[in-house]
């Protein structure tokens, strides 16, 4: 059996195993962000730093891939939680600004979650049925498609049009987040409603 060379912590108690597994995605989490791909996080590291054996975790995750899907789908109800509580106005364009709003304001106020949601490199399929990732893609997705149905898009694939949107908002974000010594012009917030406009300027019909 493997054995942690960090301080061995006791068995839980009966009736603990929840705050264990929150532990142990609490370490993988920062694992995650510290390293910055999924590849250089190992069972073993996450079971030192939380003070357990490697079989500790397989007593709450099948495996690594389904550990660090976990801390991605916590952190995606946190994003989609970001997106409920968005304005979400009945015009079609305007909907499509507030959701980038949220986008933007979710990343700059939790940097650490946004990283390891966008910013390390991964194998994990945010995309599964029913999972946070992929509902939080599919509210773009489906905001884009109202955009397209009133007749207001310069396209007609919401799926598409939905990941040039994001691609935007994303690269701004992870600016805003990596690149603190730069002098930029204006407030992260004048940024994002710059941002935005020039974004649906262009997925608009000329």
């Amino acid at each position: 059996m493997e054995q942690s060379t960090g301080t061995r912590r006791q068995r839980a108690p009966r009736g603990e195993g929840e705050k264990l597994r929150s532990q142990i995605l609490d370490a993988a989490e920062r694992l995650l962000v510290t390293l910055g791909s999924d590849e250089a996080v190992s069972i073993r590291a996450i079971a030192e730093a939380v003070g357990v054996t490697p079989p500790s975790i397989y007593r709450h995750f099948e495996d690594k891939d389904e550990l660090l899907y976990q801390v991605c789908e916590r952190r995606f109800a946190d994003f989609n939680a970001a997106f409920d509580s968005a304005d979400m106005p009945t015009d079609p364009i305007e909907a499509m600004r507030s959701l980038g709003r949220a986008y933007i304001g979710f990343a700059l106020a939790h940097p650490e979650h946004y990283k390891v949601l966008m910013m390390t490199a991964r194998e994990r399929d945010i995309k599964r049925p029913e999972s946070q990732g992929k509902r939080a893609f599919d509210r773009l997705v489906q905001a884009t498609q109202r955009c397209i149905d009133a007749g207001l898009c310069n396209g007609d694939n919401a799926e598409r049009l939905a990941v040039a949107m994001w691609s935007g908002v994303h690269g701004l974000c992870s600016l805003l987040i990596t690149s603190k010594g730069f002098s930029w012009p204006g407030s992260p917030e004048e940024l994002g409603e710059t941002l935005l406009d020039v974004q649906l300027r262009g997925l608009l019909k000329r």
